[in-house]
């Protein structure tokens, strides 16, 4: 064990996977000479790994190992007979795991928080990981998502904190344990125990037995966080030998006047603002501690909420930090994640692919888009999903939409026949039960039917945990105009159209996250940029190309932005325009205010300054105008 001294030789095997990807940026922002390969690496691992100017080769082959790597990393989909393990072991190479090199190798002198529990760990992580980078704190960061402010699922700080996501899956071919085995916490969270991963677990007691592994980790001036609504975690919480916290979100009705038996941290009074933010009250013990906002939507993001502030409360971070930071967090990729706006129609994506997760996050949904009709269009991909395990548990579920669309199941080969989750079915069970329902086996057929059906207004949720073919941009395709969130390849066209309209304001690469692009047809036809600080947002770089003046892309461009603003929990939107404040006032609510009255973030941003700069021989010309969300 201990650091690894700098410019080790490291070569990761499958680097294009979410937690491999973390890792390599782990490493190479430790010192460290990191390559890969994979099969094949998409976007955004593709353009994280491109921007850390790691190299990747693809496909397998034992070739890859040619530049005399001194550590592999095997990713835990790899079995012994890998073409580039052989090669490794040919070598005398050391083989480990992602796990193993995060635990040995990056956590000496840091306090482990670990965030473990079937559901709920990557937006857990993700957010106390946001809270103390807020606070100041400069904690590291490992997660199995990407967050959203973030973009990325990886930080190296040089605060005292490693926040870690502690997958129960296996480690590696070589290595059957849990990945959490090699995290050692000092601090852990458990947001449920419930039978999942039956491709390598038996049954619920070995499930069980595996979390009672976390238990026995904790040191005795450690701190275990688990929820109280979880009977098997509690069970399994008696078991550790250091302070136990349970938390738990109440009703209303149970709250008013009486504390929840037997818990130390509890939620009560939700509420979801106009703006879509949530509001709830938190007690510690018999005290209430404050009113927390949140833009995490649906009572099982609460209790992440409620986990994420016990923790960092115990981590001395003030409240009123905590409420800034839980204020701004924006979520995690593939959670709820806006993948397009096409004919009003928006598209979702989501990882959900467990009968809870469906249901937790379909519920959220309704309170997200009320009166719009919820679409919910579903592949059995994982593991679990495409056994029949959960097949009367997922038509509950699902019934929590007004329509669902049920793809094939992915690669029924490896599911032994008696075992397979049957899709048909579950389609028949909710059109039985009342939910309009149709199993559609092909992508494309999937495409054509929602693209002729898909009203404006409609909120079409895809729930894989893959790509599904490609499904989100196919039907955004197909519907046509669609407006989706920029990603770096775009950059250049956008580049060129802003400067085709002679806007000079920056595209800076990183800002990327924040460039919204419209395409038809022809191809990229507009842009705008929504760029958040904290309450507040800058709207700029919204450019429609020449030819496509007067086909309300302006329009439209700018409504996904104030949409976005909504959805991010922005109270404030600031722009500076010449010769457009006539149309946001008009079409949006803008007014013009005076640059005195900016907020110090707006004012101060590089963002706004470019854009007012006297020097660029506009800035006297631009007027300053607001809309107060």
């Amino acid at each position: 064990m201990g650091t690894l001294r700098a410019g080790v030789k490291i070569h990761l095997i499958g680097i294009g996977g979410t937690g491999m990807g973390a890792v390599a940026g782990l490493l190479a922002e430790a010192g460290h000479e990191v390559r890969g390969s994979d099969a094949a690496v998409y976007p955004p691992m593709s353009e994280q790994l491109a921007a850390l100017g790691v190299p990747v080769m693809m496909p397998y082959a034992a070739d890859n190992l040619a530049w005399k790597p001194e550590l592999v990393v095997v990713g835990n989909v790899h079995g012994k007979d890998h073409v580039e393990v052989k090669a490794a072991q040919e070598q005398g190479v050391t083989l480990t795991s992602f796990p193993a090199v995060l635990g040995e190798r990056l956590l000496d002198g840091k306090h482990a928080i670990v965030v473990c529990g079937t559901h709920g760990k990557t937006t857990t992580t993700s957010l106390i990981a946001h809270i103390l980078q807020d606070a100041g704190r400069d904690p590291s960061l490992f997660v199995g998502g990407v967050p959203v402010a973030l973009g990325q699922g990886y930080r190296l700080g040089k605060g005292d904190d490693f926040v870690i996501e502690g997958d129960e899956y296996d480690t590696a071919f070589f290595d059957k344990g849990p990945k959490f085995l090699h995290y050692r916490p000092n601090t852990a969270i458990l947001t449920s125990v419930e039978l999942d991963h039956v491709d390598i677990f038996a049954s619920f007691d070995a499930v069980k037995d595996t979390f009672k592994k976390l238990a026995a980790l904790l040191p005795a001036d450690g701190l275990l966080v688990v929820a109280a609504d979880s009977p098997d975690a509690l069970a399994i919480a008696k078991l550790a030998g250091c302070k136990v916290e349970p938390y738990i979100v109440v009703d209303d009705a149970i709250s008013d006047g009486n504390t929840p038996a037997d818990v130390t941290w509890w939620a009560s009074n939700l509420e979801v603002g106009k703006s879509g933010r949530v509001s709830f009250d938190v007690h510690h013990i018999n005290e209430k501690i404050e009113r927390f906002e949140t833009l995490l939507v649906g009572r099982h993001n609460v209790a992440n909420c409620v986990a994420a502030i016990a923790v960092c409360h115990a981590r001395g971070v003030p409240v009123r930090d905590i409420q800034r930071g839980m204020s701004s967090f924006a979520g995690v990729r593939r959670r709820q994640e806006l993948r397009g706006i096409a004919g009003g129609v928006t598209v979702l994506d989501d990882y959900a692919h467990h009968p809870t997760a469906v249901r937790e996050t379909l519920k959220a949904l309704r309170k997200r888009f009320p009166k719009r009709r919820l679409i919910a269009v579903y592949e059995p991909r994982s593991a679990t999903s495409r056994r029949k395990t959960f097949q009367g548990e997922f038509a509950d579920a699902f019934a929590y939409a007004d329509e669902v669309i049920v793809g094939r199941l992915f690669d029924p080969s490896k599911i032994p026949a008696a075992d397979r989750f049957d899709p048909e079915r579950l389609a028949l069970d909710l059109h039985q039960r009342g939910t309009k329902a149709a199993y559609v086996p092909e992508v494309e057929m999937i495409v054509k039917q929602l693209a002729e059906s898909a009203a404006p207004g409609d909120v079409v949720c895809v729930l894989s945990s893959g790509s599904f073919d490609g499904l989100h941009d196919k039907l955004l395709d197909a519907i046509g105009d669609a407006m989706r969130p920029a990603h770096r390849p775009d950059f250049p066209q956008v580049t060129a159209l802003l400067a085709s309209v002679q806007l000079a304001e920056p595209a800076r690469d990183e800002l990327m996250g924040s460039y919204f692009t419209l395409r038809n047809e022809t191809g990229l036809a507009g842009v705008v940029a929504l760029e958040v600080h904290g309450d507040d947002a800058i709207l700029h770089s919204l450019a429609v190309d020449k030819e496509f003046r007067g086909a309300g892309y302006g329009w439209m461009l700018a409504d996904m932005a104030v949409s976005q603003a909504r959805w991010r929990g922005v109270r404030r939107i600031y722009l500076l325009t010449e010769t457009a404040s006539d149309f946001f006032a008009a079409k949006f609510g803008f007014r013009v205010v005076d640059r005195s009255t900016l907020s110090r973030a707006v004012a101060n941003s590089e963002t706004f300054m470019q854009i007012g700069d006297p020097e660029r021989g506009k800035g006297a010309e631009l007027v300053a105008m607001r809309l107060d969300l």
